[in-house]
């Protein structure tokens, strides 16, 4: 057999896939019992039929049949014609040929005469096996169980099944409490937020676009002057959707500047096409006095501008609308500062006063005055340390506290402005073995 055959497991070259003994795998908790049918399984003599073949073989021989006296048994003979011979040497059916005593097996006898060519002996077959071909039917066995013994058997599971089995539980519960949680609509339709994430929100709207459009609309529309009606509507044109009136409302008197917007909200549409801008611009007022215009005082105007997205870009779909910007008190849930440290706060006070001084002049200073490892970068002389309002350092842990501080800074000639400060300390340990708090971070 060669060795290719034996790779590809195919049978040696001349036989068959159906010359070759397959054996039948047994079921489980099943006894494999020798019924086959195969002529390879039992290749010593007949099979025992199984119950099934049995009944259909009685039914077939019902009548009753001979014993089988010999232990031989022939092949049964082929009908004969009426009228026509047997051959020469072969006595007539029913009669015993000559030179044969009764019941002497035909193998026995002799006839002392050369074969006649085509007309061959019958063969004779052993017959092993209990059971003949015309044997009856055997009884059927029935299983044998023990009392309270179910008609079935347990398989044991293994432990990758079990934790399968759980795991898969678990996930199902799981998802069921997060439906309950969370709502299944939820799921279905998620709700569109307006917040942003690099310039676009999570419908899809461009907003770093529509900040952009919204801002130089607003100082267009806010910007008007009689001397030049032509130059409002050009700036208008720029933003405003084709079709639109780029008037925008305004009837062609006095004069007004505006300038530096500041974007804020983008509130989008639950559609994403349609969206609101929230944008603050400085302007000034101009009072017409004889042929002249007097400039008055800066102030901040708050307007929401309509814009919607194209298959180009986005445009404003309409004129700005004022909006009141009012003031807002802090929340209720403003994080607490701590617990004061009035010992600490008094010795480090010294420090503090020698780091804004520092702190208004150069980098150098301040990297002298500062924790190691501290980045902060000086106000390179354009304030000077007035005052040192106030100063509070607050409890926590031995290495890092939080510290406050109310500054007066120096302008310009008479100037003076107060801010206050937040910033961390941290402990420090000389090469002597001293102990200092230094400022860490500002902010």
């Amino acid at each position: 057999m060669s060795w290719w055959r034996t790779l590809l497991n195919l049978p040696p070259k001349g036989e068959h896939w159906a010359d070759q003994k397959r054996t039948k795998k047994p079921g489980k908790q099943r006894p494999q019992s020798n019924t086959a049918p195969e002529w390879w399984s039992h290749p010593d003599g007949p099979v025992s039929p199984t119950p099934r073949q049995a009944q259909g073989v009685a039914a077939q021989y019902s009548q009753p049949q001979p014993p089988n006296t010999g232990g031989l048994m022939a092949p049964p003979r082929r009908p004969q014609q009426p009228g026509a011979q047997p051959p020469a040497g072969q006595a007539p059916p029913g009669q015993v040929p000559p030179g044969q005593a009764p019941g002497q097996p035909p193998a026995a006898r002799s006839t002392g005469q050369p074969p006649v060519p085509g007309n061959r002996q019958p063969e004779r077959l052993r017959q092993r096996s209990p059971h003949g071909a015309h044997a009856a039917p055997g009884p059927v066995r029935e299983p044998i169980l023990e009392p309270n013994q179910t008609p079935w058997s347990t398989e044991p599971e293994t432990s990758f099944s079990i934790w399968g089995k759980r795991f898969l539980r678990g996930l199902a519960v799981a998802v069921l409490l997060l439906a309950a949680i969370s709502g299944v609509r939820s799921w279905v339709r998620p709700n569109s937020t307006t917040t942003t994430n690099g310039g676009v929100s999570q419908t899809g709207f461009p907003a770093d676009e529509a900040r952009a459009v919204a801002s130089r609309y607003a100082v267009s529309y806010l910007n008007w002057d009689e001397a030049n009606p032509d130059a409002r509507p050009a700036q208008i044109g720029l933003d405003l959707a084709a079709g639109l009136d780029t008037r925008a409302g305004w009837n062609g008197r006095g004069k007004q500047t505006a300038g530096n917007p500041y974007p804020g909200e983008v509130k989008v549409d639950a559609g994403g096409v349609v969206a609101v801008v929230d944008v603050r611009v400085q302007i000034r007022v101009f009072t017409k006095s004889g042929r002249s215009y007097l400039p008055g005082p800066y102030t901040w105007q708050r307007v929401s501008v309509p814009v919607v997205r194209t298959a180009s870009r986005v445009v404003a779909s309409g004129p700005p609308t004022f909006v009141a910007d009012e003031r807002a008190a802090l929340p209720d849930n403003m994080p607490e500062a701590g617990v004061p440290d009035d010992d600490l706060t008094a010795v480090t006070m010294k420090d503090a006063e020698a780091f804004f001084s520092a702190y208004a002049e150069s980098d150098a200073k301040v990297e002298a005055v500062t924790a190691p490892g501290a980045a902060i970068r000086s106000l390179n002389g354009v304030v000077k340390l007035g005052d040192l309002k106030s100063w509070q350092v607050y409890t926590g842990n031995d290495n890092e506290r939080r510290a406050t501080a109310a500054v007066t800074w120096d302008g310009a000639g008479d100037t003076t402005l107060d801010q206050t400060y937040s910033l961390t300390l941290r402990r420090t340990v000389a090469a002597d073995g001293a102990q200092r708090w230094q400022v860490a971070a500002v902010g």
